[in-house]
């Protein structure tokens, strides 16, 4: 009797990946929130984009995608978009109050997801599976140098 195949990698991962994703997905509705709402609250938090082309580019989406995150951010006060006063073609978003507020919520729902993702892992097996996600990454053909829309999260939450 052969021996079954085994599940292929890219398979597995992308099992666990739809899983963990349903599961960030309901953690962060729990808190009234998306994962694009996080990614464009995050980043205007930690790194303070200039303009929507450069926020969309630090979301990893197209302009018009962002556009149609940003208009129901805006129906709902957690942003708000002006036009740059040096040139009336550049719209520059900001958080609200309201904004900040679900900034906070959903920064600590998605610190205790990661809490409950790291469970009965070592630092060392988080270490490794970096690791191995990013040369699984570099096999696929992704670059390397493109930055998370969520890195710098991990140095620790933003002043309050």
């Amino acid at each position: 009797m052969p021996e079954p195949s085994p599940v292929p990698i890219g398979l597995r991962l992308n099992q666990a990946s739809r899983a963990v994703e349903r599961a960030f997905d309901e953690a962060l509705a729990e808190a009234g929130g998306t994962v694009p709402t996080w990614l464009i609250l995050l980043n205007l938090k930690i790194r303070t984009p200039g303009n929507q082309r450069e926020l969309a580019e630090a979301v990893g989406v197209r302009e018009a995608t962002l556009t149609h995150h940003l208009n129901a951010m805006d129906a709902r006060g957690l942003v708000t978009r002006t036009r740059d006063a040096a040139n009336r073609r550049i719209q520059v978003v900001a958080l609200t109050e309201a904004g900040e507020a679900a900034f906070l919520r959903l920064r600590d729902t998605a610190v205790a997801f990661d809490a409950q993702l790291r469970a009965g892992l070592s630092d060392a097996d988080v270490a490794r599976l970096s690791e191995l996600l990013g040369q699984l990454a570099a096999n696929a053909g992704s670059p390397a140098s493109h930055a998370p829309p969520w890195a710098g999260l991990a140095d620790g939450p933003p002043a309050d």
